[in-house]
């Protein structure tokens, strides 16, 4: 495929500034990690919001010192470990000050995937980046990356994509004990990288 334009990054005043907005905005938008071994890149294919007052969401305690990235206005990465294990990402979703964030779930691999496949040791290219924690191994993203301008030339950065829109489902966010009411999750119909249950991608 034809590298990626970085002439089209996304400006931060295009952001939405509304975490439930902007969870569905990132939808079909390209995630860019540049390495010294040329770029990383895939297509979001799933998000997840988690808005202001949202007890699922970190920025919910307050500002702290590891959150402090989901209260510096939308489009600047969160990054943290979860369980230990594995980092997620997450985008920050409002105005500075105020907290909340919208994780990336999944991607559809696009540019250095053989260097993904290294990352993850993997060669099966749908599971490559298809959950939170997968993508951040194969993208190479940790807390390196926490704070970082999605909007600016860098490491990181969010990319506008000439593909055609997609069709958008919505559906519970997977894995919580709460709130699971609430219709925060996006993702591309009929997509192979998407993640979760079948049953919330039809």
């Amino acid at each position: 495929m034809p590298a990626i334009d970085r002439r089209l990054t996304l400006t931060q005043s295009e952001l939405p500034v509304d975490t439930v907005l902007l969870a569905r905005f990132l939808i079909g938008t390209l995630l860019v990690r540049e390495t010294p071994e040329g770029a990383l890149s895939g297509r979001i294919v799933e998000t997840e919001a988690y808005p202001v007052g949202d007890a699922a969401g970190h920025a919910y305690i307050g500002a702290t010192k590891r959150n402090g990235a989901l209260f510096l206005g939308r489009g600047h990465a969160y990054v943290y470990l979860a369980y230990g294990v594995y980092y997620l990402l997450n985008v920050s979703s409002e105005h500075a000050g105020v907290g909340a964030g919208v994780l990336i779930r999944a991607l559809e691999p696009l540019e250095g995937i053989s260097a993904m496949q290294r990352n993850r040791r993997l060669q099966d290219l749908r599971g490559l980046t298809r959950g939170p924690g997968r993508l951040t191994v194969a993208l190479d993203i940790d807390r390196r990356l926490d704070g970082v301008d999605l909007c600016q030339k860098g490491p990181l950065r969010l990319v506008r994509d000439a593909h055609a829109a997609p069709e958008i489902g919505v559906s519970q966010r997977i894995g919580l004990s709460r709130e699971t009411d609430k219709p925060l999750r996006f993702y591309v119909r009929g997509n192979p990288f998407v993640s979760g249950p079948k049953s919330l991608n039809r």
